[in-house]
């Protein structure tokens, strides 16, 4: 299967992150893919940029380096209503916004507490992913979850860097009960890098290794095709 988008990407930007856009995409064109979206950390996340970054990500050009490049960004959701630090005048200028639960942003809630967040922040008109869904010390209620993004037409994303053994997220594996019940329901996924380096875009192996294992169909992931991916975009 060809997989030829990653819209989960952190570049300088998002203080903990290491890598310039312009290695970001050139690593995407390297990596023959189709799509990248730039989605650094909106500012409730310590280090990470001012508004005005967003607000001038305009400048950038549709295609660079004969990829096609959305203009984006990691929201924090900082509440159990599911708000989210980003403003209505900030996400209309935007191509692409995920939405996440970070530790810094946001504390440990309980099963409740975490799936009214992410559900509240599927709410707003401007969320397109839910990012990383995946983290044990968020526990969710995954019934709820599926049906509420088949309901607002948002995607559930499975994230490679979830995956890694060293990395911050407990208990990933977690993620293969979500994407049973997004079987059932016919919820379509979106499968990210959440690269933080450039080396890192476009690397999918983990996520690729639990898809195949559950034999989860195809036609329900969207980074086979930009046009099944725009089918969840606002605007």
């Amino acid at each position: 299967m060809d997989y030829i988008l990653d819209v989960h990407t952190h570049t300088i930007v998002s203080g903990h992150a290491y890598s310039t856009m312009q290695e970001v995409i050139e690593q995407a064109a390297k990596k023959g893919l189709e799509l990248v979206a730039i989605t650094d950390h909106a500012p409730a996340m310590p280090g990470s940029a001012h508004m005005f970054y967003f607000s001038n990500l305009g400048v950038l050009p549709q295609y660079i380096y004969g990829v096609e490049v959305l203009k984006g960004i990691e929201a924090n959701i900082i509440n159990y209503n599911g708000d989210i630090d980003v403003s209505e005048v900030i996400l209309k200028q935007l191509d692409i916004v995920i939405a996440s639960l970070h530790p810094p942003c946001i504390d440990f809630g309980n099963i409740e507490q975490n799936t009214n967040a992410i559900i509240g922040a599927m709410k707003n008109p401007y969320v397109n992913i839910i990012g990383h869904p995946d983290d044990a010390r968020y526990p969710l209620d995954y019934d709820k979850i599926v049906k509420a993004a088949k309901e607002h037409n948002v995607l559930l994303e499975v994230n490679n860097s979830s995956m890694n053994p060293n990395g911050f997220r407990k208990g990933a594996d977690k993620i293969k009960i979500m994407l049973e019940k997004c079987m059932k329901e016919n919820v379509s996924v979106v499968i990210n890098s959440d690269a933080h380096v450039s080396f890192d875009v476009g690397k999918f192996d983990s996520a690729i290794k639990l898809i195949e294992e559950i034999n989860f169909p195809k036609e329900l992931i969207v980074n086979t095709s930009k046009e099944k991916l725009k089918r969840f975009l606002k605007g």
